[in-house]
C-alpha cells in the first residue's frame, strides 16, 4: 500500500509517499510544492494542482493522507490551508483515491507518541522510522512523511478515519472521531462526587 503524505499549505506544501509491506514502512519520494506569494492566488493553486496530477501519475497512490485543519488562530494562515485543502482534495477525487484524515496532535502522536511533540522531535522520528540517513526538509516535507506514517499504521490497525468517525468537524472529509478525554473525564467525576453530575435547566439556582 502506497500512502501520500500531505501538508497542505499555498506557500509551501510538503509531500511524501510511504510504502507498507506488512509492519514495515518506507519512502519513496518527498517534496515540497512551493509558489511564489507575487502570483495571484488561482495561479498558485493552479501549480499546486498540477504538481499534486504528476505525482499521483508517477506513483499511484492508494490512499491520501492529509493532516485534518482542526482550528487557527490566525485567519490568514488557515484560508490559505483551506484553499491548498481543496486543491488537495480535488486532486484526489479525479484520481479516484480515498483520501483519510487526522489532526497534527494525532500525527505526533502516531510518529512521536506524543501529541505535543515540537517539530524538530517529529522530523527526527520520521527519519528513523523510514531509515532516511537525515532528517527531511524543510518542515513541510517531514510533517506529510508524518502524516503518511500515521495513515498508514492507521489502515495497518483497522482504524481508518471514516470507519470511527462520529463528532462533525466542517473542514473535515469525514467527522472527527474524539473520546472523553482525561481531563473531561476528571471534571466529570468531580462534578458528579459534587452532585452537580446532573444538568440543571436554565435560569434555575442550585439551592
Amino acid at each position: 500500500m502506497i500512502v501520500l503524505g500531505v501538508d497542505p499549505g499555498t506557500a509551501a506544501l510538503g509531500w511524501g509517499l510511504v510504502e507498507r509491506r506488512g509492519a514495515e514502512l518506507r519512502a519513496l519520494d518527498f517534496g515540497c510544492i512551493t509558489t511564489s506569494p507575487d502570483s495571484p492566488l488561482p495561479g498558485r493553486l493552479l501549480v499546486i494542482h498540477q504538481e499534486l496530477q504528476r505525482i499521483v501519475a508517477a506513483h499511484h497512490p492508494d490512499i491520501f493522507g492529509v493532516e485534518r485543519l482542526f482550528f487557527s488562530r490566525n485567519a490568514q494562515t488557515a484560508l490559505g490551508v483551506g484553499h491548498a485543502r481543496g486543491v488537495v482534495l480535488l486532486a484526489a477525487a479525479l484520481a479516484g483515491v480515498p483520501v483519510r484524515e487526522a489532526t497534527p496532535n494525532e500525527i505526533k502522536a502516531g510518529v512521536t507518541g506524543y501529541g505535543a511533540a515540537d517539530k524538530e522531535q517529529v522530523g527526527r522520528m520520521v527519519a528513523t522510522i523510514l531509515g532516511l540517513a537525515s532528517v527531511p526538509t524543510p518542515d513541510d516535507t517531514a510533517d506529510a512523511l508524518a502524516a503518511a506514517i500515521c495513515i498508514a499504521n492507521a489502515e495497518r490497525d483497522g482504524a481508518a478515519d471514516a470507519d470511527r468517525a462520529t463528532v462533525l468537524d466542517r473542514s473535515a472529509v469525514a467527522p472527527i472521531a474524539r473520546g472523553e478525554t482525561p481531563y473531561e473525564r476528571a471534571v466529570r467525576e468531580a462534578l458528579t462526587k459534587e452532585g452537580r453530575g446532573a444538568v440543571r435547566p436554565a435560569g434555575t439556582r442550585r439551592r
